[in-house]
C-alpha cells in the first residue's frame, strides 16, 4: 500500500471538492485496514462475495461502494450495509436493489452507469435507456433508492483527447439530467469517472469521485 501515493492523491483531488474510491478489490484486508489507518473511509469493490467478506472483518465505520457489474441475485447480501452501487445499468436491477433495502428500512445511494467508451466489453446505459427509466412509473414508485448522480467508464486507450470526450460528454448529460429530473434535488451531485490512468482528465472535466486501485494498492 502506497501512502505516499494517497497524500499526492489528496492533493490532487482537493482543489476540485472531489472525493477518491479506493478500489481494494484482490486486495487483502490487511492492505485496506493500512488506508483505512492513514484516514481512507471510501473503498470500492467489483465483487459482491469479496466484499461481504471484508466488510465483515474491517471497521463498520467504512463506506463501502459497489463499482462492478451487480447480477440481481446478488444485491440481497450487500443490501444491509453498502453505502453506493454506481453501476446500475437496468431497470431490473435498480427495482430489486429498491426492493431489498426496503426489508432492511434503508435508502440505497445509486448511480446510474452510462454507456460512453467505444468498447463492446463496457456495461451501461444510453442516455435515451436512462431518460426512459427515469420517466416511468415504476421508477417513481420506488421508494428506497436515491439516485445520486452518474457513473461511465472511458475507453481503455492511450489517446488521452478521446478520454477528455468520454467524460466530456457524461458531465454534459449529467448537466441536462440535472435540470431535466433532478432540479430541486441537491443529492442528484456525483459524477464518478477516472481511474488511476485516466483520474487527471476526469477531474478537469468535472468527476466528483474518482475510482484509483492500482495506485495506491500496486498491480493486481
Amino acid at each position: 500500500m502506497d501512502t505516499a501515493n494517497f497524500e499526492l492523491l489528496k492533493k490532487e483531488l482537493a482543489p476540485f471538492g472531489a472525493r477518491l474510491i479506493a478500489v481494494s478489490k484482490t486486495k487483502p484486508a490487511e492492505d485496506i485496514q493500512k488506508l483505512y489507518d492513514a484516514g481512507q473511509r471510501i473503498f470500492g469493490e467489483n465483487k459482491v462475495q469479496e466484499m461481504c467478506d471484508k466488510q465483515e472483518v474491517l471497521p463498520k465505520d467504512i463506506q463501502w461502494h459497489l463499482i462492478g457489474h451487480l447480477q440481481t441475485n446478488k444485491v440481497k447480501y450487500i443490501a444491509p450495509f453498502v453505502a453506493m452501487v454506481h453501476s446500475v445499468d437496468s431497470m431490473k436491477l435498480l427495482a430489486e436493489i429498491d426492493k431489498q433495502a426496503a426489508k432492511h428500512g434503508r435508502v440505497i445511494d445509486c448511480l446510474l452507469q452510462i454507456y460512453i467508451a467505444r468498447e463492446d466489453t463496457k456495461f451501461g446505459l444510453s442516455a435515451m435507456e436512462a431518460l426512459e427509466l427515469l420517466g416511468t412509473d415504476e421508477f417513481a414508485a420506488m421508494k428506497n433508492i436515491r439516485i445520486c448522480g452518474l457513473m461511465g467508464m472511458a475507453t481503455n486507450t492511450d489517446n488521452e483527447q478521446q478520454i477528455g470526450e468520454e467524460f466530456r460528454s457524461l458531465k454534459l448529460f449529467f448537466d441536462n439530467l440535472k435540470v431535466a429530473a433532478f432540479k430541486d434535488k441537491d443529492y442528484f451531485r456525483e459524477i464518478s469517472m477516472g481511474m488511476s490512468s485516466d483520474y487527471k482528465i476526469a477531474l478537469v472535466q468535472g468527476a466528483t469521485m474518482i475510482r484509483v486501485g492500482s495506485m495506491l494498492f500496486g498491480a493486481r
